[in-house]
């Protein structure tokens, strides 16, 4: 096969997916969103990593999931194989445990499990995402060196604080990628390649637009956050105090109630798309609470929360870091309770409707597959 992908028929490519992520998690990110869209162009695999006995102490998200686990499921025309293992390799954090650390990914490896081999013989295209994958990298040259490869790069693996081994790994491998696919431009600089970059943003849905009916509130001034991603608990027992009269909705953060919060902060455990969608659309302004000890400059191209509010015309309050170029963001510096105020009040004057055009989900894997088609995806050095 071309590993070009210049003469792609659809439906008759083998795609596959080795992500920490499970295809059938409620919880959605950017992979799911793809390998949907790979399902409509060929058989389609997702092959979730780094699961195992262990797992139950790090309120992993595939813990629902659970009796999933060892066998293959088909769900929404995608076919699924939870990976669990004993254990798993993990960053041991400490450079006097990296022998240890090493020893743990290279058993990993060479204790595959068969289905994923089977996977791996059997595809025309792997993608890789960032984190735990790329280890599997040369495994998977050696076992099918015609298959066209694509780094998913989510994530910069300082950030998500990869193991050293997978840090390690990914620059030795990075030049011999056929794709490495970069959501933000920003992440250019953390990776150690350059030929083979491609810019491809996140996509949306468009039906989202016509979804989300009815409204989930009641009377009065409603406010929306999403995700537990470097969630800070401060901004909304800040928020709360000096904006009584709105109602704070609170989804999936991962942390139970604060006892700081004032009244008028909902927590609602994390729910199916479709329904935070309703949360969304109908809310007078959006939130993206992140702390900012760690956060990454990319964030302003890549959360999933903002480019949701955006798309849905929705103002959205969030630290000046990831404010970025989008007119419909407001930003605040995190414990700066006067920030805070001016950036609510700002969002609650600002008109509703999307500052820019976002592709859809189907023209980022068009875009994935074959980069070179498209002059927007170049990144110039």
């Amino acid at each position: 096969m071309n590993r070009d992908m210049q003469g792609i028929t659809h439906g008759t490519e083998s795609f596959l997916v080795l992500s920490a992520h499970d295809y059938r998690s409620p919880r959605k990110a950017n992979i799911h969103f793809i390998a949907g869209e790979l399902a409509r162009r060929g058989t389609t695999r997702f092959f979730s990593l780094r699961y195992s006995h262990l797992s139950r102490y790090t309120a992993d998200p595939r813990l629902p999931i659970d009796t999933c686990a060892n066998r293959i499921e088909q769900h929404q025309g995608v076919e699924c194989f939870l990976w669990k293992t004993p254990l798993h390799p993990f960053n041991t954090r400490h450079a006097l445990l990296r022998p240890v650390e090493s020893l743990m990914f290279g058993w990993y490896v060479r204790t595959a499990s068969p289905v994923l081999l089977r996977w791996i013989a059997e595809a025309n295209v792997i993608l890789f995402e960032s984190g735990t994958a790329p280890v599997f990298f040369e495994l998977a040259r050696r076992m099918n060196p015609m298959a066209k490869t694509v780094y998913v790069a989510s994530d910069d693996l300082d950030t998500i604080n990869s193991a050293d081994y997978v840090k390690r790994t990914f620059r030795r491998i990075a030049p011999s990628i056929d794709i490495i696919r970069l959501p933000s431009r920003a992440l250019t600089r953390t990776i150690p390649s350059s030929g083979n970059l491609y810019f491809i943003p996140h996509g949306i849905d468009p039906g989202l637009a016509s979804q989300g009916d009815p409204s989930p509130y009641g009377p009065g001034i409603h406010a929306v956050s999403v995700g537990s991603m470097l969630f800070d608990a401060e901004f909304f027992a800040c928020a709360s105090r000096r904006f009584p009269h709105i109602s704070f909705h609170v989804i999936g953060s991962g942390r139970p109630r604060c006892a700081d919060y004032g009244g008028n902060v909902t927590v609602h455990d994390e729910m199916p798309h479709a329904d935070t969608v309703r949360f969304i659309k109908h809310a007078h302004f959006g939130i993206a609470a992140y702390r900012t000890t760690q956060l990454p400059d990319y964030l302003a191209d890549t959360s999933m929360k903002l480019i949701q509010y955006d798309f849905l015309g929705v103002p959205a309050v969030c630290p000046r870091e990831v404010v970025g170029d989008y007119r419909s963001r407001f930003g605040y510096r995190p414990g700066d309770g006067e920030s805070i105020f001016a950036a609510i009040k700002a969002a609650l004057a600002a008109p509703r409707g999307p500052s820019r055009a976002h592709p859809s989900w189907s023209d980022v894997a068009d875009r994935i597959l074959q980069p070179t088609r498209y002059s927007d995806t170049r990144i110039r050095p």
